[in-house]
């Protein structure tokens, strides 16, 4: 499978979701989506970034658009995570890695002066055509969601 490029539409994708769903793109047609890629449920940074889309979700939903968070943690981790944070929106198990290697999310990262592969923060945010329209990677948390809310709101 290739990787996504920006102004060029998604391959149709199936993941596991929490609260016994599976999101495809497809399903998705007609809403923007965003998705966010953090490295791990339950860490300072991916959490609160979590709790700066969950603390906008009412302008994102105003503007037609679904927010899913990713990483390779279990959906059990998931739903603890989700539950314990009250996040409005699902978190998608990627365990196989398939999506965070379409959205070419997966770096070598320095952990304790250990190299490792991991998730570097990245966002995507695909309009209701299925067209990626923007990306940042990266991702410093602090005003990151409202920087996302107004790319969805000049679509």
């Amino acid at each position: 499978m290739s990787k996504v490029t920006v102004g060029k539409k998604v391959p149709n994708f199936k993941v596991a979701a929490t609260s016994g769903e599976t999101v495809s793109l497809s399903d998705l047609k007609g809403s923007n989506v965003v998705l966010y890629f953090y490295p791990k449920d339950d860490t300072p940074g991916c959490t609160l970034e979590g709790q700066n889309f969950r603390d906008s979700i009412r302008k994102f939903q105003a503007q037609k658009t679904k927010i899913f968070g990713v990483s390779r943690d279990s959906l059990k981790s998931h739903e603890k995570f989700k539950e314990a944070q009250c996040f409005p929106f699902e978190l998608l198990s990627d365990e196989d890695e398939k999506l965070c290697t379409l959205f070419d999310v997966i770096k070598e990262k320095n952990m304790y002066g250990k190299k490792v592969m991991g998730i570097e923060r990245s966002t995507f945010l695909i309009d209701a055509e299925g067209v990626l329209r923007e990306e940042w990677r990266k991702v410093g948390v602090e005003g990151h969601a409202d920087e996302v809310l107004e790319a969805v709101k000049e679509l």
